[in-house]
């Protein structure tokens, strides 16, 4: 089995883009997979986010596209839009050599006007959520009869958030004479069942750990339903880490969790269904600039959320599904940093706890949460402070016009500046709370692209 991108029967630009990103040797997941998937085999692959499964697909429906064909070639689905953004522009990332290639998103939460607009012009691959896309396909904005490869992203998540039906009414009107790649983080029966109806003689992969948790310092602590909320506050003043996510069962706990924090005096927000689309961005961006210390998600909503550097992972409810907790915890403690994860179980959890023990095949350390103190002094505010900028790609804004209006310009610090993320229409940047002042009196007074753009901080 090859190791090396360079090895496989990949299109010149692909490789040639492969090596100009420093991507050289295959993830597992990738080793395993993209032979066979070159190959044209329906593939089923159990593999969590984070071990390379989007360059995977991405480079089969790449390698097989015909960019002369102005027809949609490829569909992707994914459980949430943050995802499909993040498997869009991944797409965009891995096939930025082929010419006049057309990546569209199709998601839930958007206005309608812009996406029928973006479709009267046609693309090659679209990606997007099962609704949406059921939706144009309806109203046969959508011509889905000369799709060569579907891929179904996170498939367990779909069929979680109640996805089956509208899976199903569009996998309906896509060609028989397909490549079909299904990828998920767990392998339940339903899955199964999927792939027996939609697949062909699938290859079967699995790739059982795609993270190393001997980096994670992990401690179980158990405590009473009423503790929970001051044991989740004590662990966050005694270790103090600089970002956290805490995973809760349900949206209601999450809600009653938050609104607990804020009144002690925490930089949190939560993750969750109920939330408009603009406010899980706003969210999600937030936590990723480093301008939000907690974020507090149920495990749906945190599909999609690739943060680096987060310092701890909170169980506030130990989840039944002993696999769910490795994917929990293993968003800490990733690359060469070294993480924590503390989970809080009840007395009549305790099953759940041994049902981890048992899959990680390690004894878990127990210790006293009374140990554990609330120091009020010691509440971790966040270093940066996150700008909204209305105007984005549309207004042909670049990371370059934010980056040289704040440290040329307004003189701001480079080392002040952080993250930028730029989408259609809001551009968003990260900046260090001494120079909040003087970026914002910037991009309301001052030009970029000889235009006047306004700016406010996000809360």
């Amino acid at each position: 089995m090859t190791n090396n991108f360079a090895e496989l029967a990949l299109k010149p630009e692909l490789v040639n883009n492969l090596d100009s990103l420093g991507f050289t040797q295959m993830t597992e997941i990738q080793s395993q997979s993209l032979p066979k998937i070159l190959q044209g085999k329906d593939v089923v692959a159990k593999a969590k986010t984070g071990s390379g499964k989007t360059v995977a697909f991405a480079l089969g429906l790449l390698n097989r596209l015909d960019v002369g064909r102005f027809r949609i070639q490829a569909l992707v689905m994914c459980p949430t839009r943050e995802l499909a953004e993040q498997v869009a522009d991944e797409i965009r990332r891995v096939g930025r050599m082929i010419d006049n290639m057309k990546v569209l998103t199709l998601c839930g939460g958007s206005p309608m006007g812009p996406q029928i607009g973006s479709l009267s012009h046609g693309a090659h691959i679209i990606v997007g959520t099962p609704g949406r896309i059921m939706d144009h396909l309806f109203k046969r904005r959508l011509n889905l009869k000369e799709v060569s490869t579907l891929v179904l992203d996170e498939a367990d998540r779909m069929l979680d958030m109640g996805f089956e039906d509208e899976m199903e009414a569009v996998i309906k009107n896509l060609p028989t004479n397909r490549q079909t790649l299904l990828f998920s983080a767990t392998y339940p029966d339903q899955i199964k069942q999927v792939s027996l109806k939609v697949q062909k003689n699938p290859i079967e992969i699995s790739v059982e750990s795609t993270h190393d948790t001997s980096k994670i310092k992990q401690l179980f602590f158990e405590v009473d339903d009423a503790q929970r909320t001051n044991a989740t506050a004590a662990l966050l003043t005694e270790y103090q880490p600089d970002s956290a996510i805490v995973f809760c069962n349900t949206k209601i706990a999450c809600q009653s969790l938050l609104t607990e924090l804020k009144d002690l005096g925490f930089s949190v927000d939560a993750l969750h269904g109920d939330l408009e689309q603009r406010e899980r961005n706003q969210v999600m961006v937030r936590f990723a600039n480093k301008s939000l210390a907690v974020l507090i998600a149920t495990d749906v909503a945190s599909r999609g959320l690739d943060v680096k550097g987060v310092g701890a992972v909170i169980n506030y409810n130990i989840t039944p599904d002993p696999e769910v907790h490795i994917h929990r915890i293993g968003r800490t403690g990733r690359a060469d940093a070294d993480g924590l994860a503390f989970t809080l179980c009840a007395p009549n959890e305790v099953h759940r706890a041994n049902a981890v023990e048992d899959y990680q095949n390690a004894k878990i350390v127990w210790k006293a949460i009374q140990a554990v103190r609330f120091h009020s002094n010691r509440i971790k505010e966040p270093e940066f402070v996150t700008l909204c900028i209305d105007g984005g790609k549309k207004a042909k804004l670049r990371p370059g016009d934010i980056l040289g209006a704040l440290t040329k310009d307004a003189e701001v610090p480079g080392e002040d500046v952080g993250k930028i993320k730029i989408t259609a229409t809001h551009s968003y940047v990260a900046v260090k709370t001494r120079s909040v002042k003087r970026s914002l009196k910037q991009f309301n007074e001052g030009n970029m692209k000889g235009r006047k753009f306004r700016a406010r901080k996000l809360n």
